[in-house]
């Protein structure tokens, strides 16, 4: 027989503009679902926070660099970063509303109050292909982690991020010699070429050992210019 804690409690479940997002909370860790395919939880945390990382140490000698993360999730990136005296500006881009309302006043607050109470936070609420091709700010680093990788998308718009035009939107945003930092849950060599195509320069994939599974990857490369 099933104990209850092989049966994930559903905590809240919304329906946005991008299909559903399901918060769930499955024996002692907490899961974010987006129309049925599962996206992170907080059981490991440790690739999250080692793309954070890993965008910071390519940038040796830069004074508190500016830095953009793309998707709020558990937080596990966000709140490694805001840890860290060392980045400046901490700006979050997230689509889905009810991810972000479950970490002002939901059960992902636990992880990241105070990484959204630091002064350096920004929450900004839109896509972020959308906000990389609109926006006038620039960063020395770019995390993200909208999906479980450049091959395996959450929904069919994201992919365009990781394509030609995407990247140039990427490298727009990017300060010279910037960062373009990618989580992935697998290898993705056809991604390392279009990096290359796209002009990006040090393209390179690190692996991160998990609790599960197979290593995440984070792919890393260097904004031309």
């Amino acid at each position: 027989m099933p104990t209850p804690y092989d049966i994930p409690e559903v905590l809240d479940r919304r329906e946005g503009p991008h299909g559903e997002v399901v918060l769930r909370r499955h024996g002692d860790r907490l899961e974010i679902i987006a129309n049925g395919c599962f996206l992170m939880d907080t059981s490991d945390g440790r690739s999250e926070r080692r793309l954070v990382d890993a965008a910071l140490d390519a940038l040796p000698g830069r004074d508190r660099p500016d830095v953009l993360i793309g998707g709020l999730g558990v937080g596990f990136s966000l709140a490694h970063a805001a840890a860290d005296p060392r980045w400046g500006r901490i700006t979050v881009v997230e689509r889905e509303h009810a991810i972000v309302e479950w970490h002002r006043e939901g059960p992902l607050a636990a992880l990241s109050a105070r990484a959204l109470g630091d002064p350096r936070t920004e929450i900004v609420e839109t896509d972020l292909v959308a906000h990389v091709n609109e926006t006038s700010d620039t960063y020395d680093a770019l995390c993200l982690d909208i999906d479980n990788g450049p091959d395996w998308t959450v929904t069919d718009g994201n992919g365009h991020l990781y394509g030609k035009a995407g990247l140039a939107s990427c490298a727009r945003v990017l300060r010279p010699g910037g960062v373009l930092a990618v989580w992935s849950a697998q290898p993705s060599p056809e991604f390392e070429e279009t990096l290359r195509n796209a002009g990006f320069q040090q393209v390179r994939t690190e692996e991160i050992p998990v609790a599960r599974g197979v290593p995440d990857v984070v792919h890393l490369a260097i904004s031309p210019g």
